[in-house]
């Protein structure tokens, strides 16, 4: 199983980045691939500069890695009530690519945080929304709000957000990729708030 995941952010401290390798962690560390929206930059979308240029290689690069991923985990940066600029020019560009979408028809685990109460609802609304016209099967969606208060040290550690968050992992992977986790006694089948030995997970 390959899972690709990034945030939509192009900041060196993104909190998003920060949720997205959390998240990852939840998975076997060799399925996993963690991309930076900064190795992907481009210049801005025009249809001139698609016509004189073609598609940039960096741009088919990102699309060979989301159409060989197995899961996406995006969290999206909101800036403006809508995504950032960096992800939207990358966004562009994917959409422009002959004979794909900008998904590849991928199952995507849609994230955002925050450092607002809202944990980036608004950016999460236009995303579902969106991303299913453009090739993406959205199996959950999580929203992390008070990203300050909430995650310190690279974990959630608000006890009901963290059930929350393991409860909708658990979901893909046993609803979702049942096929791979099928044999996993320590995922499929337990309470959310339990470990696989029953315990209550400490935050």
């Amino acid at each position: 199983m390959k899972i690709v995941g990034f945030a939509g952010s192009s900041s060196r401290e993104s909190i998003n980045k920060k949720l997205v390798k959390h998240v990852s962690s939840f998975f076997d560390p060799a399925s996993v691939e963690l991309l930076d929206l900064n190795d992907f930059e481009v210049d801005i979308f025009s249809v001139d500069k698609e016509r004189d240029g073609g598609i940039p290689n960096k741009i088919s690069e990102l699309a060979s890695a989301i159409d060989n991923a197995d899961l996406l985990l995006v969290s999206l940066a909101e800036h403006n009530g809508s995504y950032s600029a960096a992800f939207k020019n990358i966004y562009d560009w994917l959409s422009r690519i002959p004979g794909r979408k900008v998904f590849g028809e991928k199952p995507v685990f849609l994230m955002a945080t925050s450092p607002g109460g809202r944990g980036g609802a608004s950016v999460l609304a236009a995303a579902q929304d969106r991303f299913p016209r453009d090739g993406s099967e959205i199996v959950e969606s999580f929203s992390l709000p008070g990203f300050n208060k909430n995650f310190k040290d690279g974990e959630i550690t608000e006890p009901n957000i963290g059930i929350e968050l393991h409860d909708k992992i658990n979901k893909i992977k046993c609803n979702k990729f049942n096929w791979f986790f099928k044999d996993d006694s320590s995922t499929c089948g337990i309470d959310p708030s339990k470990d696989e030995c029953g315990d209550a997970i400490e935050y």
